[in-house]
């Protein structure tokens, strides 16, 4: 083996994992947007469509994450901790599979209406993909500069609890008024995984946060 070869393999790999994990954050994003889209169409033949967009990106989130998963264990030297992109990768991914998981199953259980708190949910995770989507933009400069994916995080905890104030307000409610017990069980279900998508985000927020600590 060459010399420059050998240099090269002990350098920090930063080229091959910010573009990777910033991929992953931008289809996030994609699934998280498109999943509002999805929840407000009241055509079945474009909610169809919309939930295969979502599928689209939930699949290559998997194909960009198995990329890393390798670089992870073939690179000498990588930008973080190994443990760290891990976790955060595994969250990432766990986002968007509540996101597929949730799309799927109002395709699937067909519930009579959508309640309003529904999209409010899914405009919540819409705004956690945003935020996610900036937080790990700055993840290659954050130990200089932490402060706006630190911002983010926090935001990302306020949609956390938003959401869980939602969700736990319709559900009592959804208890209240609903008397066909096939249709609760429905809602419940979709609502649920909406709700689970948010724990999701935070999680990642949650471990961002903990990279600035150790890095910034």
């Amino acid at each position: 083996m060459k010399s420059n070869s050998i240099f090269s393999f002990l350098l920090p790999k930063e080229s091959k994992f910010f573009p990777l994990i910033n991929h992953i954050g931008e289809l996030n994003k994609n699934a998280s947007s498109t999943l509002v889209k999805f929840i407000t169409c009241d055509d079945k033949q474009k909610m169809q469509d919309l939930y295969f967009e979502i599928k689209g990106y939930e699949r290559e989130a998997d194909e960009v994450l198995n990329v890393i998963f390798d670089e992870l264990n073939i690179t000498f030297i990588t930008p973080f901790d190994r443990e760290d992109i891990h976790e955060l990768c595994e969250r990432l991914d766990d986002m968007l599979d509540n996101i597929n998981s949730a799309s799927k199953r109002v395709l699937l259980f067909q519930p009579k209406s959508i309640p309003n708190s529904a999209l409010e949910l899914c405009k919540i995770i819409a705004d956690c993909g945003d935020s996610i989507y900036i937080a790990l933009k700055e993840l290659k400069t954050m130990n200089k500069k932490p402060a706006v994916a630190l911002e983010q995080t926090e935001k990302l905890h306020q949609f956390e609890r938003k959401a869980d104030e939602v969700y736990e307000q319709y559900i009592k409610h959804l208890f209240e008024v609903e008397q066909d017990s096939i249709e609760l069980f429905k809602i419940k279900e979709i609502m649920q995984e909406f709700e689970r998508t948010t724990d999701a985000a935070n999680a990642v927020g949650k471990i961002i946060k903990t990279m600035i600590v150790k890095y910034a």
